[in-house]
């Protein structure tokens, strides 16, 4: 399984994967497409749903201040790929499990860890 972080020029990666006959995994948009049967699924990030929140925060509160937000599944700003492209290597049975985890950390059931802030990790930026 190979996940890279580098959005189209994953192309080349994926490549490679569908070549080896593995699996891979896109990032940044659905890349699903690019080799069928050969993506697991594709990591989204939808950028737009955080500008437009933090662009609505601005017009409704007085005054808006610049920040960091952090934001990912229960903000809808990251989310998982599932279409015909991807069917074969991602069954309907994976697909629960996945959707039951991702519905276990929205409800905070799971917790995600930070690793920027989390003394378990042992890398910090």
């Amino acid at each position: 399984m190979v996940f890279t972080a580098a959005n189209l020029t994953n192309f080349g990666v994926l490549r490679q994967v569908k070549d080896s006959g593995k699996l891979g995994i896109g990032v940044d948009s659905n890349q699903n497409g690019l080799f069928p049967g050969a993506v697991l699924t594709s990591a989204i990030k939808k950028v737009g749903n955080l500008v437009y929140d933090e662009w609505k925060a601005a017009k409704n509160e007085a005054p808006w201040q610049s920040g960091v937000t952090t934001a990912g599944l229960k903000e809808n700003v990251l989310d998982l790929a599932i279409d015909q492209h991807n069917r074969a290597v991602f069954d309907q049975d994976l697909e629960r499990r996945v959707m039951q985890a991702r519905a276990d950390i929205v409800a905070g059931k799971i917790k995600v860890i930070d690793y920027r802030t989390d003394n378990r990790c042992p890398v910090k930026y």
